[in-house]
């Protein structure tokens, strides 16, 4: 058994060697080739070097889809998640006053008066779509994203954008996340669609909020848990009262909208999420050409 084992361990060493043998040797003819016979030399290797292309683009690919699959893995796990229900705090203490704000019919559209701009405001919850599709999910308990959305580009563009339309687009730019609501950049992507400049306010703070809104921009606020909801919720902050109360426009909830907000608890209320500009966008008008 042990004369066996040995001689099996020299037929090993004897077929290593001569691989390594005839490597070696490849190569030294390979090197030769290269300047005695470039022309063999390219027609010989060409397959490797064609091999060794593909993998690199194989690879360059896998490393793009991961990075890819990688952030918006991340919009999700650092937002919550946005579906329309009851808000965890109440909000029976804020002020209505007409005089501020109030909903308005115009020309067959509704309109927020009181903020920087009249705000052509929806309702995810609408029946007239509130059951159309966002994706593979629906506008009434997904769609608080495209909803702000269709109002601030209805509100600063030429055209108004229904709510069922703006979902219709962001599904079809990948902005629909299958039950959860909306990846972040949904917010930067539509603007930039709509030739709207969106950026990160930078310093959360109550007079960086002020400056904004009173320089004629509205912002694009993720919540979280609060006043606005249980989980995640897209609002709109669309102006500020003389008092310094600030004026929104929430897409499940026309009260609310009517509402004076103390500016504070808004940013204590806001989504802990730093991606894709969350969680205070900046949006401003299209420049004038």
């Amino acid at each position: 058994m042990k004369k066996q084992k040995i001689s099996t361990h020299r037929g090993r060493m004897v077929f290593l060697l001569s691989m390594l043998a005839v490597l070696c040797i490849g190569a030294a003819e390979l090197t030769a080739s290269y300047f005695l016979a470039p022309e063999l030399f390219a027609r010989v290797t060409a397959p490797l070097r064609s091999g060794a292309r593909a993998a690199a683009d194989w690879f360059d690919r896998t490393a793009e889809q991961w990075s890819a699959l990688t952030a918006k893995a991340e919009e999700l796990s650092s937002a919550d998640e946005q579906t329309a229900g009851e808000p965890m705090l109440s909000d029976r203490d804020m002020l209505i006053d007409p005089s501020l704000t109030e909903l308005r019919s115009v020309n067959g559209e509704e309109i927020l008066t009181g903020g920087t701009i009249p705000l052509v405001y929806f309702n995810q919850s609408d029946p007239e779509w509130a059951d159309k599709p966002y994706g593979s999910d629906n506008i009434g308990r997904y769609g608080c994203g495209p909803t702000a959305m269709a109002m601030v580009v209805s509100s600063l563009c030429d055209e108004p954008v229904t709510p069922s339309e703006m979902a219709a687009l962001a599904a079809k730019q990948g902005y629909c996340a299958k039950g959860h609501g909306s990846y972040l950049s949904i917010v930067n992507g539509i603007a930039r669609a709509y030739g709207l400049e969106s950026k990160a306010i930078g310093a959360l703070t109550v007079d960086a909020v002020y400056d904004t809104l009173l320089a004629g921009n509205m912002l694009v606020a993720l919540v979280g848990p609060g006043h606005f909801t249980g989980g995640g919720h897209f609002i709109v902050l669309r102006g500020v009262t003389l008092t310094g109360k600030l004026l929104v426009a929430d897409p499940v909830s026309d009260e609310r909208s009517l509402m004076e907000w103390d500016p504070q608890l808004i940013l204590d209320e806001l989504s802990a999420s730093r991606n894709n500009g969350a969680p205070l966008w900046v949006i401003s008008p299209p420049t004038e050409k």
